[in-house]
């Protein structure tokens, strides 16, 4: 299953890979070069297919965790200052996309979306620690009924020069449906509440919409701290 967003490249790509393997199969005599060309052509088309594959993920919704919106690795986990929308501290969790990775946009809790907003801006690498500031960046804020309001960013990076998003003001979204999509490669931010348990590791692999990043901290009866 492939992403909507993919469906006119990969449409123009299967057309120009079709024209290179039977024009080389005619107008080139050398055999070794025709069939490199020939194979160069269904390499490209292949890592197409690949970049805008779109698997079937189904949520198992639960307000008590916050889903990862995208596969990757991840980059950051720190406390820091959101200054765009909540203008105090919050839990930063960074997600890195490679080029090999699912980019898919889901969404990473339930709730209603309080703020969805476009900024343009620079393309620096998306490690680096301004590209969450300063690069081309959709900011999305969603009203849970247990995290209260949490935010996610999507971030273009050095080769990923559109993002996709599909969250509007007022939209009631679901945990782990289609969000959007960031093409070539880039890093999504999550913030969160600062009494959140963050259930992930720094340079761990993550799937979106199956991973818990955070979940809300309970107490048992003896007072200790579970999820």
């Amino acid at each position: 299953m492939f992403h909507k967003e993919g469906q006119k490249i990969i449409l123009i790509t299967f057309f120009i890979v079709s024209a290179l393997i039977l024009g080389s199969q005619y107008a080139i005599e050398i055999p070794w070069l025709r069939l490199g060309i020939q194979l160069i052509a269904v390499v490209i088309l292949i890592l197409i297919l690949q970049f805008f594959r779109n698997p079937t993920r189904r949520a198992n919704k639960n307000f008590d965790e916050i889903l990862a919106p995208v596969d990757g690795k991840v980059v950051v986990i720190e406390e820091v200052e959101e200054t765009e929308f909540f203008k105090d501290k919050r839990k930063q969790v960074s997600i890195f996309m490679s080029p090999t990775n699912v980019h898919v946009t889901r969404y990473p809790a339930s709730g209603s979306v309080k703020y969805s907003k476009y900024h343009p801006g620079k393309y620096l690498v998306a490690w680096h620690p301004k590209s969450s500031t300063e690069n081309e960046r959709t900011t999305v804020v969603i009203r849970t009924p247990k995290f209260g309001d949490i935010l996610y960013r999507q971030i273009a990076g050095a080769l990923a020069r559109r993002i996709v998003n599909y969250a509007e003001e007022g939209d009631n979204v679901q945990q782990g449906e289609d969000a959007g999509f960031i093409k070539f490669g880039s890093r999504v931010d999550l913030f969160l509440p600062l009494d959140c348990a963050i259930t992930v590791k720094l340079n761990q692999k993550v799937i979106g919409a199956e991973t818990c990043i955070a979940a809300v901290v309970k107490r048992n009866e003896e007072g200790e701290i579970t999820y």
